[in-house]
């Protein structure tokens, strides 16, 4: 009997420090894995499906690679529109995103810490306010009074400031209806709006598909940049990261450029739309991207002090603290 309880507290006894070499990682085998996974980085990029050239390099898997070596896993989140990225950014969701020119303001009025670290040159003509076919707008003055869907806070909203100021009609002098792009498409459709700002491709796509009429785009009103954006504090501890990103998507847009019906073909599954309107979309940017200068951040500011002046954003802010010390 003693025999038998002897064994079995030298049993219990075995079972515990087995437990409590496992808790310690203790195993040879097991702690360099318990180790890696507590160690290992993940960066998160934010996109959205019109974003071509960020959703090709997700499609083509060269980034993953370039980081894997570096113990680094890339994670992708998809976002309807430039807004709800930098919403995610602003709360530790997101290190890395690709967002139009207004998105950034708004973030950054609203306290978002986040850098400018790459832009595209100027693509205007990606940008426009939409007429049903048989509207009988043919100006932007006779958008005076009329709706007008777009996404609240996006690159958009900007055109549409800007584009109404050439036509004479003021801010408060038309009925801003605040909608993401699928549903001011469906608002579009029925009726239920006079126009509609809206990007590509989803653009190209609603000219071709419902015939609807560019009533003006950006060329000689706006710039249109687009802008890659970092969370400060990763922008600040892992610059070599973001600067392999962005030498990435350099490649990527030069692929784009030297072949817009592979890319388009590759893209429509994606984005579910027609090869073609992707490829007329696709050639209403630019792919070429820049560091961010002081005469971007310029520009910028003007679309902030306009934000303001106009009580869209609650404050005042310089878009030229947007950035990392010594980087303009």
């Amino acid at each position: 009997m003693i025999d038998s309880i002897t064994h079995k507290l030298h049993t219990r006894r075995h079972v515990l420090a087995l437990l409590s070499a496992v808790a310690a990682g203790a195993f040879v085998t097991g702690a360099p894995q318990l180790a890696q996974a507590q160690t290992k980085q993940v960066l998160r990029i934010g996109y959205q499906k019109a974003a071509s050239t960020l959703v090709l390099l997700k499609a083509h898997g060269t980034l993953e690679k370039r980081l894997a070596a570096q113990g680094i896993e890339v994670k992708w989140a998809e976002f309807a529109a430039g807004p709800q990225l930098l919403e995610a950014l602003n709360v530790g969701s997101v290190d890395f995103g690709y967002v139009g020119e207004a998105p950034p303001i708004v973030a950054q009025a609203a306290g978002a810490d986040f850098v400018y670290s790459a832009y595209e040159i100027p693509t205007p003509e990606a940008e426009s306010i939409l007429v049903p076919k048989n509207s009988p707008i043919k100006s932007l003055a006779e958008l005076k009074g009329k709706k007008i869907a777009f996404n609240k806070g996006s690159d958009v909203h900007w055109l549409v400031i800007s584009l109404l100021k050439k036509g004479g009609v003021g801010y408060n002098e038309f009925q801003p209806i605040y909608l993401a792009p699928a549903d001011a498409r469906a608002a579009f459709e029925r009726g239920a709006v006079d126009g509609w700002a809206i990007w590509d491709p989803f653009q190209s796509a609603a000219i071709k598909q419902i015939d609807a009429r560019v009533l003006a785009n950006g060329a000689g009103v706006v710039s249109h940049h687009q802008f890659f954006l970092s969370a400060r504090k990763y922008a600040e501890k892992n610059q070599a990261v973001v600067d392999a990103i962005l030498e990435e998507v350099g490649k990527e847009g030069q692929w784009i450029r030297a072949n817009y019906k592979d890319a388009a073909a590759q893209l429509a599954p994606i984005q579910g739309l027609d090869p073609e309107v992707i490829e007329v979309g696709l050639k209403h940017y630019a792919h070429i991207y820049k560091p961010v200068n002081s005469k971007v951040l310029d520009e910028q500011q003007k679309i902030a002090d306009t934000f303001y002046e106009l009580k869209l954003i609650p404050k005042k802010i310089s878009t030229h603290d947007a950035v990392l010390s010594g980087k303009t």
